[in-house]
C-alpha cells in the first residue's frame, strides 16, 4: 500500500496519506478515489462552501468504520484555510473552517471527510443567513418520487413569493431546494419564512405533505423539515459524498431534470462525467439573491387569520418565546 500521494490544485500541493485505503468496500473506491472526485468537481463544491463555516463529517476508516462530526477547526489547520467564529444555541462558540479554494476541500478529504456541512451564512456575517434551505424528507411509505412531486409544487409556491429555488438531491431519498437570499434577516426570521412556505405547501396537498414535527403525526407524507433553518442546523453541501455503500453524492439539478433524474444516477464515478459535460449547473445561484418580505407577510397572515403560531424547535435549542410545548402529542394526552 502506498504511504502517500500528492495532488496539485490551484498551485498548492496537497499530501494524501494512505491513498489506497478502501473507503467504500462495496464499490472498491479508495481514499484516493474520493480525493480525485473532489478534484474533478473542485470549482463546484468550492462555490457551495466558499467562505461558509463548515462542519466536517469524517470517516477516517471508510464508511464501514467509526465516524464523527468535527465542528471545530482541526489543530493542524494550514494557515491558508480561513476560519470563522460561529455561535451555538447554547451560547458556546467554535471556530470552523471556511473553504475558499479546492485545495481546502482536498485537505479535508485527507482527514477522511466525506460530507461537508456548510452553514447558510458567510464568515463575514455569521448571524444573517444568505440561503433559505428547504429539506423535503420522505417519511416511511413515501420515497424519492413523492419528494419530486412535492418539489415541483414547492417551485410554484416559491415563484408566488418572488423566490427562486435551486434543487439538488440529498444523496438519499430526499430533495433539497436552496433559495439564495439577501443577508438581511436573522435565523429566527428565516426559519419563520421556511415554516410559512411549508404550511402553504401543506395547504395545497394535505394528503401528501406535512410540517408536523412529531413523527407520530406525519404519516406516509413528505415532511418539510423547517428546523433545518434553525441555528446550528446544516444540510449536506452540493457535491458532497454521502456515507452510503454505493457512494452517492448530493447532486445539483436543473428543474427540468427532476421528472427523470434519480439519486442512483449520481455517485463517485458518474458525477465527474456529468460535471465535465455540464459544469456546475448551480454556478449562477449567488447572482440571484431574493428577499423574504412576501414569505414573512404570509407567516404574519397565517398567525393573524388562522392562529398558526410557531412550531417546536429541535430539543437542544433553548425554549423560544411563542414556541409551543415540546411534548410528544401522545404523551401530552396521557
Amino acid at each position: 500500500m502506498a504511504e502517500t500521494a500528492q495532488l496539485t490544485v490551484g498551485g498548492r500541493v496537497v499530501q494524501l496519506s494512505h491513498p489506497d485505503k478502501v473507503y467504500f468496500p462495496e464499490r472498491g473506491f479508495t481514499k484516493l478515489d474520493v480525493a480525485r472526485y473532489y478534484l474533478a468537481v473542485g470549482e463546484g463544491i468550492t462555490r457551495a462552501l466558499r467562505n461558509r463555516p463548515t462542519t466536517l463529517e469524517r470517516y477516517p476508516d471508510g464508511v464501514t468504520g467509526e465516524s464523527f462530526f468535527q465542528k471545530r477547526a482541526p489543530a493542524n489547520l494550514p494557515d491558508w484555510i480561513p476560519t470563522a467564529r460561529i455561535s451555538f444555541p447554547s451560547g458556546r462558540h467554535a471556530d470552523e473552517i471556511c473553504p475558499t479554494e479546492p485545495a481546502a476541500v482536498l485537505w479535508a478529504a485527507n482527514l477522511g471527510c466525506l460530507t461537508f456541512h456548510p452553514w447558510p451564512v458567510r464568515r463575514g456575517n455569521t448571524d444573517h443567513p444568505d440561503e433559505l434551505r428547504i429539506d423535503l424528507d420522505p417519511q416511511p411509505g413515501t420515497g424519492y418520487r413523492e419528494a419530486v412531486r412535492a418539489a415541483q409544487e414547492l417551485r410554484d409556491v416559491l415563484d408566488g413569493l418572488g423566490l427562486r429555488g435551486w434543487p439538488k438531491t440529498s444523496g438519499g431519498r430526499g430533495l433539497h431546494v436552496f433559495v439564495p437570499i439577501e443577508p438581511r434577516w436573522t435565523f429566527t426570521q428565516v426559519r419563520r419564512a421556511a415554516i410559512a412556505v411549508g404550511r402553504e405547501l401543506e395547504r395545497r396537498a394535505p394528503d401528501r405533505i406535512t410540517t408536523a414535527w412529531w413523527k407520530e403525526e406525519r404519516g406516509p407524507k413528505i415532511f418539510v423539515d423547517y428546523n433545518q433553518t434553525a441555528r446550528d442546523r446544516t444540510i449536506a453541501g452540493a457535491y458532497s459524498v454521502r456515507p452510503r455503500p454505493h457512494a452517492p453524492v448530493s447532486a445539483p439539478l436543473l428543474w427540468e431534470e427532476l421528472p427523470h433524474a434519480v439519486p442512483e444516477d449520481f455517485d463517485l464515478a458518474t458525477m465527474p462525467v456529468r460535471y465535465a459535460d455540464l459544469g456546475d449547473v448551480h454556478a449562477d445561484m449567488e447572482k440571484h439573491p431574493c428577499r423574504l418580505e412576501a414569505a414573512l407577510d404570509l407567516a404574519e397572515r397565517d398567525e393573524r387569520d388562522h392562529g398558526l403560531e410557531d412550531l417546536p424547535y429541535p430539543p437542544d435549542h433553548p425554549k423560544m418565546a411563542g414556541e409551543p410545548k415540546r411534548v410528544q402529542p401522545s404523551r401530552a394526552r396521557r
